[in-house]
């Protein structure tokens, strides 16, 4: 996933976003206009900016609609009333996330140095 630095923030294109979640940017695009909270910046030639809030939004989004099957209505109403409760699920699920790749690599760095010290 390639990040821009902008004012000491990272943001993501609507590609790189649609690619996370594999589904189309119009998809993203589609989202964003019906549902208020997400609201990526844009920049003077038009092209979304999303922030690591924004991908979270898209993440509770997708894991509604996509992996729980709610309906758009059902989806806009639990984002407005419990939208801190799956951001905190999304935050711990990517943070398991992280440290499951940390731990993949280093057992597998920890292998291939166990691989070269036999004879």
């Amino acid at each position: 996933m390639e990040e821009n630095k902008t004012n000491g923030k990272y943001y993501y294109s609507i590609g790189e976003v649609a690619k996370m979640f594999n589904v189309n940017t119009s998809t993203i695009r589609y989202w964003e206009r019906e549902f208020d909270v997400l609201r990526p910046r844009k920049n003077k030639k038009g092209n979304r900016l999303f922030t690591e809030r924004d991908v979270r939004y898209v993440h509770v989004i997708y894991q509604l609609l996509k992996v729980k099957g709610y309906t758009l209505a059902g989806a806009k109403t639990t984002l407005k009333e419990k939208f801190s409760d799956y951001e905190e699920r999304i935050i711990l699920l990517e943070t398991l996330d992280k440290t499951r790749n940390f731990l993949v690599g280093l057992d597998k760095s920890l292998a291939e140095k166990q691989k070269a010290l036999k004879p």
